[in-house]
């Protein structure tokens, strides 16, 4: 869910500008899942932009602020979510976490770093969502734990069905800066894209399992 639609379009730009976003439909990316996709997205970039990751920070402030005031822990994903966590948390004066992929095999092993404890409420904060996998695997670490999982706040999400019905499946609302839709809107405003390309990202973003292929060629 976006809140704010004028920054969605602001971000959605300025993503295009700096390349954390590429997009290139007939030259397609391949992603570590075996998809092609038309479309590559890096938001670690923005961490070379203050003027940007400011207003991301200040972005996800306010969404916090607005929706959990009252929460205990923020918590970023590792990797890419842990700066953007400690910058959000630093403006809210509130503690700070991240969930590695797995617990470590040495030292004390953990999982969660900085800690939840049992009880308390926590935002996720995530830079990207594709099929939801990633931030799952925080909520369900910090679950098990005793955590509250409030919402997980993200950066950017290509909004795939499949994604938004495993975080309704576990009763996590989730909120993004900005996402696919904008951000393909705004290419074309800008001219990156044209109507042929237009077409092909729409096609992925229907059927990105198998995309170049559509469901009649299967």
């Amino acid at each position: 869910m976006i809140l704010n639609t004028s920054f969605a379009r602001e971000l959605a730009s300025h993503l295009l500008e700096i390349n954390a976003v590429v997009l290139r439909p007939s030259n397609p990316f391949t992603w570590t899942s075996g998809w092609n996709s038309p479309i590559y997205c890096d938001n670690r970039l923005t961490l070379r932009y203050p003027e940007i990751r400011n207003k991301i920070e200040n972005e996800f402030t306010d969404i916090i602020e607005e929706k959990f005031s009252n929460v205990d822990v923020i918590t970023g994903t590792a990797t890419a979510g842990i700066p953007h966590a400690a910058w959000v948390a630093a403006n809210l004066n509130k503690p700070m976490a991240y969930v590695r992929a797995k617990a470590k095999a040495h030292g004390m092993g953990n999982q969660i770093e900085g800690g939840v404890n049992k009880g308390e409420s926590t935002v996720v904060i995530e830079d990207l969502i594709s099929t939801g996998g990633s931030a799952i695997s925080v909520i369900e670490a910090l679950k098990f734990v005793g955590a509250k999982v409030d919402a997980v706040i993200s950066i950017f999400t290509y909004d795939f069905d499949k994604a938004s019905k495993r975080f309704t499946d576990i009763g996590v609302p989730v909120y993004t800066l900005t996402d696919y839709k904008t951000l393909v809107n705004v290419a074309v405003e800008k001219g990156i894209i044209d109507g042929d390309d237009l077409e092909l990202l729409s096609s992925w973003r229907d059927h990105p399992d198998i995309w170049p292929d559509t469901p009649e060629e299967q």
